[in-house]
């Protein structure tokens, strides 16, 4: 099937293809229109770069490109979407854009990789970490490019960075007047169900710009279509997106068939991504998050603690969840060189298992079972949950029912607005 020049790519599944759906949706009228039938594929997913290479990139065409990208923007033969472009005639690639860690992947967390001329390729890459608004605006604008293109592996959670850098990429587009072009990759934890707390808009921070659920349950494309039609009302953006085929919502990574590049160095495997929308918070306390370990996310103690904790978790009998005594010595990070106390993780029903109830508990268990337990004096916990709201009923007491309920008003009508821009079933 042919890709027209101003179409939508609808994806696949088992249950066949979407319908006529409007990237426009819900208000965003500059945005590109129509959904064309796309068909599944028998249980490997083909990308959207996969699906534009193979149209000719005829979406792109006569125009100067600029792409918005870092080591996972891969093909399915795991060569990267910047080398192949910038090989090809057929489309005319002039700039590279890197996230948080960078394009090729060289920084930590909390780094970039500045501006340099890429040894491969020859092309200019140009840093967009915590760059927005007008000042990214002006970064497109001297690029020179017609069009900016985001394909990035996402993890799922709303403090993972990406979709922020999506997010601030598409309003600096509107600003500079460039037309902007989402490729699709799988949501690798399913995109079955939102999640959790919903961001208060007080607390947006580059951890959450906009008020979406800890764990939104979409892809980058019906994010994109999200963001179009919710946030940038004012200046939305000329948006066109490259759906997946192949791809239902139902899916863990594992089920694509697609090859797993590590999104950032502390998610090294889909797994990581599993835990991470709920063991995330543990950022936000005085005790580690497994930074620095072989398994983040998945680790977490600090000096201290002992068995009472694991004990405490198991007594909770979280759906999908067990939890292990550990002990380990972070390379980096929080208690770097030292040997903690804490719990391993281990999801043993992931078609159960709620990430973030699995990350309440373990707050809330870890405060009433380690008299050492403290938030960070920055209250990083309430810009990663969003609001006040956890970090306040922890502190009094409150069970994870309680915590949890809590925001169940609100995460109901985030799902309501969600579900106008689903495009998988």
């Amino acid at each position: 099937m042919g890709l027209s020049r101003r179409g939508l790519l609808a994806a696949g599944g088992a249950m066949g293809a979407v319908g006529a759906v409007g990237a426009s949706a819900a208000g965003a009228g500059t945005a590109a229109a129509h959904a064309r039938g796309g068909t599944g594929g028998g249980g490997r997913v083909r990308t959207g770069f996969d699906r534009l290479a193979a149209d000719g990139y005829r979406l792109l065409a006569g125009e100067k490109v600029g792409v918005v990208t870092n080591p996972t923007g891969i093909t399915s033969d795991v060569r990267h979407i910047v080398d192949v472009m910038h090989a090809d005639a057929r489309v005319k690639l002039v700039a590279v854009f890197g996230p948080e860690h960078g394009f090729r992947g060289t920084a930590q967390a909390g780094g970039s990789e500045g501006r340099y001329d890429d040894p491969a390729t020859g092309l200019p890459v140009y840093d967009t970490y915590l760059k927005s608004g007008q000042s990214l605006a002006d970064i497109f604008t001297a690029s020179g490019v017609d069009t900016v293109v985001f394909d990035i592996q996402d993890a799922g959670a709303r403090f993972y960075t990406y979709i922020w850098t999506l997010y601030d990429c598409m309003e600096a587009a509107a600003l500079a007047g460039k037309r902007f072009v989402v490729l699709d990759r799988p949501n690798p934890v399913t995109g079955r169900a939102a999640l959790g707390p919903v961001l208060h808009r007080e607390f947006a921070t580059f951890v959450g710009r906009q008020p979406i659920s800890q764990a939104h349950g979409m892809t980058v494309t019906e994010l994109a279509r999200l963001f179009n039609g919710e946030f940038l009302t004012s200046k939305p953006v000329e948006l066109d997106v490259v759906t997946m085929t192949g791809w239902r919502r139902g899916d863990f990574f594992d089920a694509t068939g697609l090859p797993w590049v590590p999104p950032s160095p502390n998610m090294p495997t889909p797994e990581t991504a599993l835990v991470y929308a709920g063991t995330c918070l543990f950022e936000g306390t005085n005790l580690s998050e497994g930074r620095g370990t072989t398994r983040p996310f998945e680790l977490l103690g600090a000096e201290g603690i002992g068995r009472e904790w694991a004990a405490a978790a198991n007594a909770l009998e979280l759906p999908g969840a067990r939890f292990r005594e550990a002990y380990f010595a972070p390379t980096f990070s929080k208690f770097q060189g030292r040997t903690i106390g804490g719990v391993q993780l281990h999801v043993h029903d992931r078609e159960s298992f709620d990430p973030v109830r699995t990350g309440i508990a373990l707050l809330v268990t870890a405060k009433r079972s380690w008299s050492g337990f403290a938030w960070r004096s920055d209250h990083w916990i309430d810009k990663l949950t969003g609001s006040t709201q956890v970090r306040t009923l922890i502190d009094a007491g409150a069970d994870t029912d309680e915590v949890t309920g809590a925001w169940r008003s609100e995460l109901a009508a985030f799902r309501a607005v969600r579900r106008g821009y689903l495009l998988y079933r």
